[in-house]
């Protein structure tokens, strides 16, 4: 099968909780690509407010979007291959994002799923508590978004492999045949 031109930058998105960071850090990996943690992107009052329980307001998550879109703005305007992860969960959240060159990348999976997967997680900032307020904020993409959706429901390196495979992507290993 021949291979197709390479996405500069796929956005791994989600519900908190999804496995985005642990997918987008197999994907990049594997590709060779560059990698953004987008919760690293957050201002510190962003992360205060999530660990005091509080769900963040579209006020507060413009600053945290413009940061990640100028990452992936300064990728695709030098051609450079990235993945970086967001929650990106409306629609509008997206609109920022996207560009030419831009693929979104929508890990979904259920509630009782994600709950589980918070739960087993440590050391994170986003508490098990938001969880009903992420699903109830979540408008999945549509068929006028460049994305693909996957279900979160095999490990995350076979979710990583099937996001390689679906896009048509060349691992690094791959390239160097």
């Amino acid at each position: 099968m021949a291979k197709t031109a390479q996405q500069p930058v796929l956005v791994i998105m989600g519900i908190s909780g999804s496995g985005k960071s642990t997918v987008a850090g197999l994907v990049a990996g594997k590709l060779g690509w560059d990698l953004a943690e987008g919760d690293d992107l957050h201002p510190a009052s962003n992360v205060a407010k999530m660990q005091a329980g509080e769900p963040l307001t579209d006020e507060d998550r413009w600053p945290w979007l413009e940061s990640i879109a100028e990452w992936i703005r300064a990728h695709t305007q030098d051609g450079t291959p990235g993945v970086v992860t967001c929650s990106a969960l409306k629609k509008r959240y997206r609109d920022v994002l996207r560009g030419e060159g831009v693929m979104f990348v929508f890990l979904q999976g259920s509630k009782d799923r994600i709950s589980d997967r918070l739960a087993s997680r440590h050391g994170h900032f986003m508490p098990p508590a938001l969880l009903e307020s992420q699903f109830d904020a979540l408008e999945e993409p549509t068929a006028d978004e460049n994305h693909i959706s996957l279900c979160v429901s095999a490990t995350p390196s076979e979710e990583a492999q099937e996001v390689i495979e679906r896009l048509n992507l060349e691992t690094a290993d791959a390239a160097t045949l």
